[in-house]
């Protein structure tokens, strides 16, 4: 079959995404390809909808024909349990934020982790990985962890508001990566760690619109520490200004953006997108007005 031939079917699933850019990224670089490509929003709250209802709207795009979703806040954790098969990736994160759909199975993939990774490659090129601190603990934190210590950071300390599920992706790290290589921490001993750190990562909602203001106090901020967001609208978050004005070196949220795009259009497609190219029209994208959303 021809390229030109094919047709694809894929939604995003999740609460509050109207804003989100993913649809469109997928859509045009769909028409670049010459495929024929529909991507629908498939919003929890427009729904009336629990997120534990993700498995109810997974059923439903399996009998309507989807070919694939993509997953995001709050559903990435929430979806395990109603697929038939994990990717080794996926399986190791505890976290799906690509579901494929294809000769009757579902099928969950993470591509967060290595858009992250191949965001920090881009982005934060000889930057020190050693000692990072990594700011939530969700779905997303998890795929960032991974990436971090696949890239060779020694020591990650995971804080979280919740003391509970910074123990637990820690714990999870160390039994994949070593006793050494990841620690739980919470906001009170963020000083601390962030006083000892190379870089600092959020991935909680902080930042977005209805999220405003900094996930940490700006005195904790110097300038020999990297800070890298997972946000991407707008690309400039206060954790991005603050953090830019005082000197440090700064990687905002849109690469992480465009490589897990990347990744998920080749998973549902069978087809290379071109990364370049995506890249260059996320930035039109996201330059135009809207409110801020994060990866989806």
């Amino acid at each position: 079959m021809t390229p030109s031939a094919q047709s694809f079917l894929v939604g995003l699933v999740g609460t509050g995404i109207g804003p989100s850019l993913t649809p469109p990224l997928h859509e045009r670089e769909a028409d670049e390809l010459g495929l024929r490509y529909l991507y629908r929003r498939l919003d929890l709250d427009r729904l009336g909808r629990p997120a534990t209802a993700i498995g109810e709207v997974l059923a439903a795009a399996r009998l309507a024909g989807y070919d694939g979703l993509n997953v995001t806040h709050p559903c990435k954790q929430l979806v395990l349990d109603h697929l038939d098969e994990l990717s080794p990736d996926a399986q190791a994160l505890g976290a799906v934020n690509t579901v494929v759909l294809r000769d009757g199975r579902a099928v969950g993939h993470n591509t967060d982790w290595s858009g992250f990774a191949r965001a920090v490659d881009r982005g934060l090129t000889d930057a020190p990985l050693g000692r990072v601190v990594l700011l939530g603990a969700g779905g997303a934190g998890a795929a960032v962890a991974h990436a971090l210590l696949t890239l060779g950071t020694r020591r990650l300390t995971v804080v979280d508001v919740d003391a509970q599920r910074a123990g637990e992706l820690a714990g999870a790290l160390r039994d994949r990566f070593g006793d050494t290589r990841a620690t739980p921490g919470d906001p009170a001993t963020l000083p601390a760690a962030l006083g000892e750190a190379d870089g600092l990562v959020h991935a909680t909602p902080t930042g977005m619109a209805a999220h405003p203001g900094l996930p940490v106090p700006a005195e904790l901020l110097r300038p020999d520490l990297w800070v890298a967001d997972i946000v991407y609208r707008p690309l400039e978050t206060e954790l991005v200004r603050v953090a830019r004005r005082l000197g440090c070196r700064v990687l905002d949220g849109g690469a992480m953006a465009v490589f897990q795009a990347v990744d998920a259009f080749r998973l549902f497609t069978g087809v290379e997108p071109d990364a370049e190219r995506m890249l260059a029209h996320f930035t039109t994208l996201v330059a135009g007005p809207g409110p801020d959303v994060r990866i989806g």
